[in-house]
């Protein structure tokens, strides 16, 4: 559908494709196609239908989802995409950008193309195609700017001058940085922001003189030291004196005049943030990563939890998180500023694990050379994480027992009792309950360490997670491997990913993006780049049963899926190694029978 003049000459300039949205599955083109529609689609642009182009593009139909949410709640705002590469479609390595559009109620849906090069000043740009829309008269003068900017800012000192008053005229929070880290410029809107007098500003250190703390200046200070397209956005939150606290999105760019140099621009989202929360919740909280209701409630719950003084017991699959939710305990409970000590008891000795728990006096036992403190009193003030606590033998669990009634433990080979203060967090992936039936693990201490509990849910279970959790782990392999240019996801990984059952839940996901950075030698990942078992033809999910009889079929069947590679059974069965081992010798399990 077209538009009467004045607004079609308007739209036209943008060279984007814009639609009006009456419903979810009806929207008509306000614009003539732009010169950059794929000719793939039509060679024709008379006869073009640009619903084609949306329907067809796999990230944009995901992007309309989070859209119509925003439509439906909102009477007034923008929703923005952000970059996205589909070379398929369009036939080069250009980017896309998707704007959702509500103005007193009417929808709108704006597509808009940039080259690679034009990536590095796209905060500028953006910013300047904006006020666009938002000011029509100056139109004609910000295009001019644009157009300057992106074909002279590497080319002459003079462009520092337009750069500074485009900076200023968009409200853009700007700090240039010399070699010597000493700030030589801040915008106007820095010290609108942060309410700091320009003085004290320029001239000084950039770590001294910018309201951030120690480790967000680390944070800021390690994106400097990678290379331009490696870097990613630094989230930081602030609190202004007797005023709310403020959400930042620092990103680094090199000047363009000087690589020694650096450009920072602060990015204020704390209204986004705000709206974010409110339309999908916390997707981040401490090192936990998920927008799931059941990630939801795990983070209501690990809030109302840490605060009070009393054991916690967490429990959930292999992989899942346990060692992450108990570090956030930790860091959001009155003991943050004390140790944080973590054992596993799995795979250890009644002796070994006792002295590592307790410690022991000086010839207690062979080899026993020196007085050794255990984990208790190393953890003294602070958290003490048992991890796998169901593997603790039955002695050990006597005697910790005892620690933590009595709030003392006494060392081996010595009888006097030694005070300690630790809280005692516990993680677990089986059921102990069973265990306590099985006569296997002691009810008393089950209802010591059960008095706050915490299920993590599988992966499988949380799947609307994994393209998050697959972007940030993205971000961590790259760079790992420095391989800077592996930027996006295919479509076709991404499905894989979303269908896979993820035996060894987060943990997998995790090491599924180390291994395919490794072997990625493009800029996307391709399903070639995947792990056999997961790029593969899908495996069949294999789950113990109750029984021992059933169970030995089981383990015996994983073996033979996996050709009698036992770490990879293990993993396919969702046990830790030192769990499927115990396991083979309990059942009576040969070397023989598993290389079957």
């Amino acid at each position: 559908m077209g538009v009467e003049d004045p607004y079609s000459e308007i739209l036209n300039i943008f060279e984007a494709l814009i639609f009006q949205v009456e419903s979810a599955t009806q929207y008509h083109t306000m614009s003539v196609l732009p010169r950059w529609y794929p000719t793939s689609l039509s060679s024709d642009h008379s006869s073009a239908d640009p619903r084609e182009f949306v329907q067809k593009s796999f990230f944009l139909q995901s992007f309309l989802q989070e859209a119509e949410e925003f439509w439906q709640a909102h009477d007034q705002g923008k929703l923005q995409s952000g970059l996205w590469s589909e070379q398929a479609l369009m036939g080069d390595e250009s980017y896309l950008e998707a704007t959702a559009l509500v103005q007193k109620g009417q929808r709108f849906l704006i597509i808009q193309r940039y080259q690679p090069e034009m990536v590095t000043i796209q905060p500028v740009l953006q910013k300047a195609r904006e006020n666009h829309l938002a000011h029509g008269k100056e139109l004609e003068v910000r295009k001019d700017v644009e157009a300057h900017l992106g074909s002279q800012l590497a080319e002459s000192e003079q462009i520092r001058d337009d750069v500074m008053a485009v900076l200023e005229h968009l409200k853009l929070a700007t700090v240039m940085i010399d070699e010597n880290s000493v700030v030589t410029y801040a915008s106007p809107a820095v010290f609108h922001q942060f309410a700091i007098d320009t003085q004290s500003l320029v001239g000084g250190l950039w770590t001294q003189v910018l309201p951030l703390i120690e480790e967000q200046c680390s944070r800021v200070q390690e994106q400097m030291t990678l290379p331009e397209m490696g870097r990613t956005s630094v989230a930081v939150s602030l609190q202004k004196k007797q005023k709310p606290w403020l959400e930042i999105e620092v990103e680094v760019h090199d000047d363009p005049r000087d690589q020694r140099r650096t450009i920072l621009f602060l990015k204020d989202r704390t209204e986004i943030e705000d709206l974010r929360r409110q339309l999908i919740g916390h997707v981040h909280f401490e090192k936990l990563i998920g927008k799931s209701p059941g990630m939801q409630d795990l983070y209501q719950k690990i809030q109302e939890i840490a605060p009070v003084d009393v054991p916690v017991l967490i429990q959930g699959e292999t992989g899942t998180g346990k060692e992450l939710v108990a570090q956030a305990l930790h860091r959001l409970s009155a003991r943050k500023g004390k140790a944080f000590v973590a054992v596993n008891c799995a795979g250890l000795t009644d002796s070994i694990l006792g002295s590592q728990l307790f410690g022991h006096k000086r010839g207690a036992f062979t080899g026993a050379v020196s007085d050794h403190e255990g984990y208790f009193e190393a953890a003294e003030g602070g958290i003490l994480f048992l991890d796998e606590i169901g593997d603790m033998p039955l002695t050990t669990q006597t005697t910790l027992l005892r620690a933590l009634q009595e709030g003392e433990v006494i060392r081996l080979g010595e009888s006097r009792p030694r005070k300690v203060d630790v809280r005692v967090l516990a993680a677990t992936h089986q059921n102990l309950q069973n265990l306590v039936e099985k006569g296997k693990f002691r009810s008393d201490l089950l209802y010591r360490i059960r008095v706050a509990r915490l299920q993590l849910p599988p992966l499988r279970e949380r799947r609307e997670d994994i393209p998050l959790l697959s972007e940030a782990f993205l971000g961590q392999a790259r760079a790992v491997t420095r391989k800077f240019e592996v930027r996006e996801i295919s479509p076709e990984v991404m499905q894989i990913l979303l269908q896979y059952p993820w035996p060894g839940n987060v943990r997998e996901l995790k090491s599924t993006f180390d291994f395919a950075l490794i072997h990625c030698h493009g800029a996307h990942i391709q399903i070639s780049d995947l792990p056999p078992e997961i790029g593969g033809p899908p495996a069949v999910l294999v789950t113990p049963r109750s029984s021992p009889r059933g169970e030995r079929e089981e383990i015996l069947a994983a073996l033979e899926q996996v050709r009698g590679k036992r770490a990879q059974a293990a993993k396919l069965l969702g046990m830790s190694r030192s769990t499927f081992y115990r396991r083979l010798s309990d059942l009576g399990i040969s070397s023989e029978e598993c290389s079957r």
